[in-house]
């Protein structure tokens, strides 16, 4: 999409809110509202770098029967009618619980593409990523505004597919404007990498996926998804709200 001068939509979800069953045909809706890759969240007990929306969505998703062999099952289902890529978006004790060699396998097998794992600090990733590669999956690592430039590198040379840059310091959510961070961040990582560079964390409405679009190669948007989802989870048109507001991003993103 780089090539082609074509920013990325990103669109987060809590895999499992409101079920696994309609998590498939969500993902179905984001891809026809142009959506180019899915993070398919692994909802934990312990969202720490959450805000309220997506903590209640993992709540729900968790009360619902969500566990990671569940949601592996259901990232089959949507590669069996879909090739949108798909990262899995985790916090590492599930992981962990799971195993990690045997998770990035089935993982593999089920047509995940990637991991990125939130809490994982980059410091102590090594063993992690070599065994995510050996699996064939791509790493995606987190970079914010506080990094320092040794960080930084760390990121980028961790990190395969594109870096997740988080435009401000805090957890996820829907903020009023785009932090002027972003882009001193974009060019310290444009210093140090040639790797594809996504904005998230704040981003909930198509003006600012516009400007973050115009400065990065793609852009996350996640708490605005999910609050769809949580004020609209018992409606039939669920995924047309979902297509809805995806074709609105993207049309702003590419204006």
């Amino acid at each position: 999409m780089r090539r082609e001068g074509r920013p990325a939509l990103i669109a987060y979800l809590t895999a499992g809110d409101p079920s696994l069953e309609r998590t498939v045909s969500l993902v179905a809706a984001l891809e026809e509202g142009g959506a180019d890759l899915i993070e398919l969240g692994v909802p934990f007990s312990d969202p720490i770098a959450d805000g309220p929306v997506i903590q209640r969505a993992c709540r729900r998703a968790l009360q619902a029967g969500a566990t990671l062999p569940r949601i592996l099952e259901t990232a089959f289902r949507i590669r069996s009618r879909s090739q949108i890529p798909l990262l899995l978006f985790s916090y590492l004790n599930p992981v962990l619980r799971y195993g990690f060699e045997a998770a990035a396998r089935d993982a593999a097998a089920a047509g995940v593409d990637g991991f990125l794992l939130t809490d994982l600090s980059v410091e102590e990733a090594g063993d992690y990523t070599a065994a995510l590669r050996r699996a064939g999956l791509d790493t995606v690592f987190l970079a914010a505004p506080t990094s320092t430039d040794e960080r930084l590198r760390l990121v980028a040379q961790h990190s395969s597919g594109f870096v997740y840059l988080v435009s401000r310091t805090g957890v996820t959510g829907e903020r009023e404007a785009l932090s002027e961070q972003v882009g001193r961040l974009v060019a310290r990582l444009r210093a140090i990498t040639a790797l594809p560079l996504a904005v998230g964390f704040g981003i909930s409405r198509p003006e600012q996926a516009a400007a973050a679009a115009r400065l990065a190669d793609g852009v996350v948007v996640g708490s605005a998804f999910v609050r769809i989802i949580e004020q609209a989870h018992e409606s039939a048109d669920l995924e047309t709200r979902l297509r809805r507001f995806a074709r609105e991003l993207k049309q702003a993103m590419t204006g």
